[in-house]
């Protein structure tokens, strides 16, 4: 367990402090309605960002986070974008989103590829094609917290933050305290304020869970 918290220090270290034009802040419309939320309140319900990692492997490689309460839809999902390689092998435009890994850790845990594959017949034509694993809810699996408690009650430490990690993460977001950025409405049920499509621009977009 020790080592697996050695590497996520590691890693929290090497990437760079963010700053304001890496951030974009959100509030659900009604937010400030509910019960015990003052009706001028300042907090954040979504916010979505872009994080640098300075090393040899991940230069260059931009990861883009977002997370918030009301969205479309409830789930946790990592993708995995490969870059779209120079060769063209199908005569049509290129792909707006090239291969990929997807990993889906909730509500349902499942791992896929995508890759652009031929579609059937003589012309060479591609179409989206995406191979996945996919585990049903077992009604025997742990609740998050009932995982915890078991770990800690075993002396099991790996899930839980060491001193240097936490202290590691907090000095990304620590310039954001002083200027953490506007903070813009959002519609609930939508995929959060437009202003974070600013983000992802260069990229084509989010690629929102389906």
């Amino acid at each position: 367990d020790e080592a697996i918290r050695d590497e996520q220090a590691k890693v929290l270290r090497t990437i760079r402090p963010m700053n304001a034009q890496q951030i974009t802040r959100g509030q659900f419309r009604g937010y400030r309605d509910e019960p015990g939320v003052a009706k001028d309140s300042p907090v954040a319900t979504y916010a979505a960002l872009r994080l640098d990692v300075d090393s040899w492997r991940w230069a260059g490689v931009p990861f883009y986070v977002r997370a918030g309460k009301c969205l479309k839809t409830t789930t946790t999902e990592v993708f995995v974008e490969l870059k779209v390689p120079p060769q063209v092998v199908f005569a049509e435009a290129r792909p707006s989103v090239g291969n990929y890994v997807r990993f889906r850790l909730n509500p349902q845990v499942a791992i896929a590829i995508g890759a652009r594959g031929k579609r059937p017949g003589e012309m060479m034509a591609g179409r989206d094609v995406e191979l996945s694993v996919v585990e049903q809810p077992a009604e025997t699996r742990l609740g998050d917290y009932e995982r915890l408690l078991g770990d800690a009650i075993a002396g099991d430490a790996t899930l839980f933050a060491r001193q240097d990690v936490v202290e590691a993460a907090w000095a990304i977001v620590d310039p954001l305290l002083a200027d953490p950025g506007e903070l813009f409405e959002y519609e609930p049920g939508s995929w959060g304020p437009p202003q974070a499509d600013r983000l992802v621009a260069e990229i084509g977009g989010w690629n929102t869970p389906q």
